[in-house]
Order: structure tokens, then sequence, then C-alpha cells
């Protein structure tokens, strides 16, 4: 605990908080690329703290929400098989096809489990030799070493019954995306920090310098994100454009250069199709051609399906930056966690999932937590606002062990 409360200090947000307001003189439009970002910002109220001018965007970095509606049908497809065992993470289960879900399928029969990481697949494959066992690789460039090392092990055991359908997006090709829609409005990146804990963040410099963007790397709790942002607005008030890393206790230029050696054997780069984007060139990882006979979309036949997204849900835009889940119609009456109308209400890194979880229907001063409220205290008698605390905004409370 004391480690995560060095990084939500009310102390240290209010500095932060006033340098961001002291910074800007002009509105700026940051995009946060991570949905742990996202949910961060949600759940602490920190778009909040901002100054008015200073608007977030919310980014395609939840892997979950840009897997496309046609490889949950793939996926819903192979685990029907009788002769399947089919293994993902817990978000994957929910997400809609165009017919039904994976708890659907296991509802009606399928085995279809949950395990905590790809080696739980790999072990069921030796115990399991009369079974095909799969498992949904669906994940940036953080889950990417340890899919590979599941295939890896597969090939050294010799297990011919494991394979992987595969889903792995990369973060920098859906950067360039956003930043060549005639719908842009992002004028500086929060790049995600564990993306960059393996791959570290030199590919970013010829992004920043082709589209003269700020990128930052940047962690998880409030006072990485508002350090993050004042990173960013700082550049842009001075006309910068670089790369810079906010995340250094976890991220090194070069990343994991152990991990990023196997991702390499294992994996090739792959065009893949986002949800939202349509396909975005050489944004994707394939698996290499020494490790084909892994493929499940190979193995299964399902290589040439495709299929058409709900019309109704707006997640692309969402996952673009180009609406709110507020702007939607369907948020929180058609579309909730129990019955949603698409992934990005589903996953636990989704924007419509933390909109749900903590502005819905909630009065935001009433509902922030201890940091959040001793800041914005604190940035309001700074702008000379003399706005007074609420009701919900606890003067003792220094801390967010008894709130979040």
């Amino acid at each position: 605990m004391k480690f995560v409360d060095e990084f939500r200090d009310a102390e240290a947000a209010k500095k932060l908080a006033a340098a961001i307001h002291a910074t800007v003189t002009r509105p700026w439009t940051i995009m946060e690329v991570c949905g742990g970002q996202t949910h961060a910002i949600m759940k602490f109220g920190i778009d909040e703290l901002l100054p008015a001018s200073v608007t977030l965007l919310h980014g395609p970095g939840c892997p979950v929400c840009v897997t496309p509606v046609e490889l949950i049908d793939k996926a819903t497809q192979i685990a029907a098989l009788q002769e399947v065992i089919f293994c993902s993470f817990g978000d994957m289960l929910r997400v809609p096809g165009t017919r039904c879900d994976l708890f659907h399928v296991k509802a009606n029969g399928g085995d279809v489990r949950v395990v905590y990481s790809p080696l739980d697949a790999v072990k069921l494959a030796r115990q399991n030799p009369a079974k095909e066992i799969v498992f949904f690789a669906v994940g940036f460039e953080t889950t990417a070493p340890a899919n590979a090392m599941a295939v890896y092990q597969a090939r050294q055991a010799g297990l011919e019954n494991f394979s992987l359908l595969v889903s792995h997006v990369l973060v920098p090709p859906a950067l360039e995306a956003v930043l060549n829609s005639p719908d842009n409005r992002v004028q500086a990146f929060l790049a995600a920090g564990h993306v960059c804990t393996v791959m570290g963040y030199e590919e970013y410099h010829p992004l920043a310098a082709k589209y003269h963007v700020p990128i930052v790397v940047t962690g998880f709790e409030p006072l990485d994100i508002l350090q993050g942002v004042h990173m960013c607005v700082r550049q842009l008030e001075q006309g910068r454009a670089e790369v810079e890393n906010q995340y250094s206790r976890s991220v090194r230029p070069q990343g994991n250069v152990p991990a990023r050696e196997l991702m390499s054997k294992v994996f090739r780069v792959v065009h893949r199709k986002w949800r939202g984007f349509g396909e975005i060139p050489r944004s994707g990882l394939g698996l290499a051609e020494g490790y084909r006979q892994y493929d499940a979309e190979i193995k299964f036949g399902v290589e040439a399906y495709s299929a058409v997204e709900d019309s109704e849900c707006v997640s692309g835009e969402v996952l673009r930056g180009i609406r709110k889940p507020t702007e939607c119609s369907a948020f929180g009456l058609r579309c909730t966690p129990e019955h949603p109308l698409g992934a990005t209400m589903v996953s636990n890194e989704g924007t419509c999932a933390a909109y749900y979880r903590y502005r819905r229907g909630k009065a935001a001063t009433a509902s922030a937590p201890a940091v959040v409220a001793a800041a914005r205290r604190h940035t309001a008698s700074s702008a000379g606002e003399g706005a007074p605390a609420t009701a919900g905004e606890d003067a003792s409370a220094t801390d967010l062990r008894s709130k979040s």
C-alpha cells in the first residue's frame, strides 16, 4: 500500500494540477492511449482537475475492444467444436459476436475455460492429448511475449494439439491511423507505459517528428497521469514535439530486449483489422512461418471468414476519439455491461465501461476520490475561483485508501 499511496498523494496532485493550470494558455487536446489510463482518469476524476481548455480524448488502447467482430465469430465457431477446449482471459467471454458470445457457447455445452496465462493452456494440452487446446491470444505488445513463450514451449514439447487464435495488435500504427484520420483532433499522446515496458519507445520518435506531436510515455496512477499531461502541455506551449518518458521507473528506451527477441522468433508483423478502424497496414502480429502449425485459423479452416459490426454500436468512433460514451443514445439504456452492444462496454479497459462505472448518474464532485477533491480545491483557489468544497469532498481525507 505504501508504494501505491506514493503515487496517489493529494499534496503532490495539488502541485501538479496547479502547474498544469499555470502552464496552459490556449486550448489543447490530448489522447491517452491505454484503457487502463482511461479507467484511472474516470475513477480518480483526473479530467476534472484540468483547465477547461485541456481536453482528454480516449484512444484505442483496449485490446479486447479493438478485436474485430469477425475474430469473435471465429472464436465462437472454434469453441463450439466438440473436440476443442477453448481457453481465454475472462473479459473476452462476454464480447458479442454477430450471433453470440463465448459465454453463450459455454452455456450450450462448449468447453470454454478462463485461464490466467497462456502457459495454463499449454499445460492443458499436455494433460488432454485427445483434445485440441486453443488459446485466444488477444493483446498489444504487452502480452505477446507470454503468448510467444507458450507456442515456443509447445513446439519444444512436440505438442500437436495446441494452437493460438491470434489477435495481437501494435500501438504505433494505430496512433498513425488516428493522426491520419480526417476527424483527428489529437495534438499530443499519453503513450501506454506497459507497452513501452516491453517495446521501449524509440519507435515513437519518427511519429513525433512526422506529425509534430508530443508523445509522453505515461504510467497509470493519478500522479503519473497528471505529470504526463503536464509534460504534454509544456511541450505544446513551447512548440516542441518530442518523445519523453514519464514512466522511467519501469520503461527503458530499448524496452525488454529478451522479450522482444522471443517475439521476433515466434511472430511476424502482419496487416490487422481493428474494430472501428478497418484494416491498418502492418499493425498486428501473426505466427511466423516456422510456427504456422499452431495457427488456429489455419487448423480449423476459418481464415476466410468475415463479418460486419453492429450498426447501432458506436464503439468504433469511441475508439478513434471522435465520440465519448455519453454521446451515444444507447449508452446505459440499450447498452449496459449486462447487455452490451459492443466490446467497449465489456472490457475491464473499455471506455464505455469506465463511464458506466464511474460517471453514470453521479455528480462528479460528490463521488470524487479524496486526492481529486483536495487538488480541485487547491486549483480552484489558485485560479481565483474561490470555490468551496462540496459536501462530498471530505477535507480531512488525504489519501485514497478509504475511497478506492
